[in-house]
């Protein structure tokens, strides 16, 4: 148990008049020696992890705490290593300067008390930080790797790994350069990008990754989360940046990343809202093996008078019985004024028009069969969203993961062991966009 956390939870609920008169009790020794422990303060996912390990890589969202973990170890290490030397590295100097030792979250802040900020010494001309211990830190960029070759450290941090330019050979000279003392280590902070020296970062053996959003630190505005969630959450933007993912693109992809976001329009809204004349409305579905196999895929999809076709809700479940799945068919199909159900039938074959019928559903329900693969079935109506004439009206992230893990030629690459969110709306659209449709009928929302 960390009884520092224990005592900071006690004092922050007492009220303010009592948490001043228990401070002036606890005396100032004990009050300032609480304050300089940084475990007391550090949030989950701030603290190096325990264990045997050569590089801890933290990918985490803007505002985790990446900074203040970076500055808070190596000022460890270099108490711990009164002889060490460290080599801190960032995009350029300028920004080692401003963020990793001049910033509020950097080195000089790091400093414990009055006398080791009294001796500790930044030297910007020479780019080295002279500890109170005596270790010493020197300043490299990671676009210049040659910077790197030749000089022996002790222990690394590097800053925004996934900015670095030329940033192979900079991570190559200095792991050569990573061989004083009986332990070399580093830290990597850095915000996730799906770029080469990253992915070859977290492919090393003897590598620990950590990581969180950035709203998992209880010290930022809860006003400011509000906003970037409310702007950027659900996109790849937001996610990469918010809840630090490291999201790639496969080789091959149907429906590369870019074009997920180029193909994304506001959400539209069930009655009027923003909601343009849909000429039909259809609810695709995926039904599951079992109760205990793969989710459901209920998929929302409309046919706007212009002819193109808008991906309008994701409604997919797991761990549901037919019975039960079958009603939030229903449900979906009531919400969004769907004229027809397309189930795939392979599952259970006429089960699913009769669970359909048994929640009290009496649209047309047609069944559809796969006759070829996944990605074949796809690759129609991936064409479509190239081409602009389908649409993403919305954020779906755990259907935008399914198509992005279907792959031309190929089989599914994505989360999951099938993608059923992406079949049913494949199934959906391809009703929508490319059989013959009834009689159109323009419905206003």
């Amino acid at each position: 148990m960390d009884h520092g956390k224990a005592l900071l939870r006690r004092l922050r609920s007492l009220p303010p008049e009592k948490r001043r008169t228990a401070l002036i009790a606890a005396g100032e020794a004990h009050v300032k020696a609480i304050d300089q422990n940084w475990p007391t303060w550090a949030h989950k996912g701030q603290l190096p992890p325990y264990g045997d390990w050569n590089v801890w890589v933290m990918l985490a969202g803007r505002g985790f705490g990446k900074t203040r973990a970076g500055a808070e170890w190596i000022a460890e290490r270099a108490r711990a290593t009164p002889g060490a030397r460290i080599a801190l590295v960032a995009a350029t100097p300028q920004e080692a300067r401003r963020v990793m030792i001049e910033g509020r979250a950097g080195l000089l802040a790091a400093a414990r008390d009055g006398e080791e900020r009294r001796r500790i010494r930044w030297e910007p001309g020479l780019c080295r930080l002279t500890f109170a211990s005596g270790a010493e830190a020197y300043v490299y960029s990671g676009a210049d790797g040659e910077s790197l070759r030749g000089p022996e450290h002790h222990f690394a941090w590097c800053d925004e790994l996934a900015k670095w330019k030329r940033a192979g050979a900079a991570w190559d000279n200095l792991l050569l350069g990573l061989r004083a003392g009986a332990r070399p280590q580093v830290v990597v902070t850095t915000t996730p990008r799906p770029v080469p020296a990253l992915r070859a970062v977290l492919a090393m053996p003897g590598v620990v990754l950590t990581g969180g959003a950035s709203r998992d630190n209880p010290h930022l505005p809860a006003a400011f989360i509000r906003m970037v969630e409310r702007i950027h959450g659900g996109t790849r933007l937001g996610r990469q940046e918010l809840l630090g993912e490291l999201i790639e693109d496969l080789e091959g992809a149907l429906w590369p990343r870019s074009l997920i976001e180029a193909s994304r329009v506001p959400e539209m809204g069930t009655v009027t809202s923003n909601c343009p004349l849909l000429r039909r409305v259809v609810i695709g579905v995926d039904p599951p093996a079992s109760a205990h196999g793969d989710a459901c895929g209920i998929v929302a999809c409309g046919l706007g008078a212009d002819g193109t076709g808008y991906v309008l809700g994701d409604h997919s479940v797991g761990g549901l019985s037919p019975e039960q799945w079958a009603r939030k068919v229903a449900g979906a199909a009531e919400k969004w004024r769907a004229d027809r159900i397309v189930a795939e039938g392979n599952n259970g074959g006429e089960m699913v028009t009769s669970v359909l019928r048994g929640a009290g559903l009496r649209l047309p329900v047609t069944r559809v069969h796969a006759r070829v693969g996944k990605a074949a079935r796809a690759e129609p109506i991936a064409a479509f969203f190239e081409s602009g004439e389908a649409k993403l009206a919305g954020r779906f992230p755990a259907l935008e993961d399914e198509l992005a893990g279907l792959v031309l030629g190929g089989d599914y690459l994505g989360p999951g062991r099938s993608p059923d969110r992406a079949d049913a709306m494949i199934w959906a659209l391809t009703e929508l966009l490319l059989r013959a449709a009834p009689e159109p009928r323009v419905r206003g929302f």
